[in-house]
């Protein structure tokens, strides 16, 4: 149904001079008008296949749009490569022109006033098993943590706190044995948008059967910053430093202090039986304005 005006059908312009559809009543099911919110590549995923499903038959997406960060972000790179309109964050002129809102990866607290504009509300991707690994970092903190089992949950998203709606849907993953973060968020990116697409499918039967998340059982998972690249020789096992290089060491280079000097640890060869010597003999020392590279770790 449209809703006319007394002379013509309601439109509004987006930026750039570009008209918008006339405003219609929300839809009670799919194909759906989206709004997406994300900005990296894990974001991508869920935003690629919703691109893909509006051309398809019986599909879930029947418009699609883009809110993106500032900057040279995947996301915007994806919607202007792919003439999907893009907003810039806060958002305009949204009330009346979407049912569903979709947020992947965004890092923006969304307030109550917007969220409350989407009759369907506005649904979340996230890389863990809700409530464990809350927070904007749960792919590195599973690997980091040695966690063996994680997954995706689809939530519908709250004001004032982030990961901490109710629960859509969730899909295990096993996590492969020395599975890295960057491996980790490939499975996990591809998994969520496929879940997603299956949640839009039913979205009002999982609305009805939404479940509110366990008040046990809750993690943090806090940005990944350089402070944590430091390994400790004497506080930290095998298994740990293990673990540590997995999680980030795809984005910051391992550090650690030899003869007062600090050195990086690039490369990561995992266990082996070699004598403590004929390790740090491979070891560059170097003077105190430039780092040394250490080849080896472990």
């Amino acid at each position: 149904m449209w809703l006319l005006g007394r002379t013509a059908a309601l439109r509004c312009l987006q930026a750039g001079g570009r008209q918008r559809p006339p405003r219609r009543l929300s839809s009670s099911g799919p194909p759906w008008r989206l709004l997406f919110f994300g900005s990296d590549h894990f974001a991508v995923e869920s935003l690629k296949l919703l691109s893909s499903n509006r051309s398809s038959s019986g599909g879930v997406v029947e418009s699609l749009e883009v809110v993106a960060l500032p900057g040279d972000v995947p996301v915007k790179r994806f919607a202007l490569q792919n003439q999907l309109p893009v907003h810039s964050w806060p958002p305009h002129s949204v009330e009346g022109q979407f049912d569903v809102g979709v947020v992947v990866s965004f890092g923006c607290l969304l307030p109550e006033k917007l969220i409350n504009k989407f009759p369907h509300g506005i649904l979340n991707v996230h890389p863990s098993l809700l409530p464990r690994w809350r927070g904007p970092a749960p792919i590195f903190h599973t690997i980091l943590h040695g966690d063996s089992v994680t997954g995706v949950s689809i939530i519908q998203i709250r004001p004032h706190r982030f990961d901490v709606g109710p629960i859509l849907q969730q899909e295990l993953h096993q996590v492969p044995e020395g599975c890295t973060a960057d491996q980790l968020e490939a499975a996990l990116s591809t998994k969520g948008a496929h879940l997603l697409v299956d949640t839009l499918m039913t979205l009002s039967e999982r609305i009805a059967q939404k479940k509110e998340q366990s008040r046990t059982g809750g993690t943090f998972a806090p940005k990944i910053n350089t402070s944590m690249s430091w390994v400790e020789w004497e506080e930290q096992t095998c298994d740990q430093i293990n673990r540590l290089y997995r999680a980030i060491g795809c984005r910051t280079p391992l550090r650690t202090t030899w003869m007062g000097r600090t050195i990086k640890l690039l490369d990561f060869v995992g266990r082996c039986h070699i004598s403590l010597l004929g390790w740090l003999g491979g070891i560059q020392v170097c003077g105190p304005e430039e780092e040394a590279d250490g080849r080896r770790l472990l």
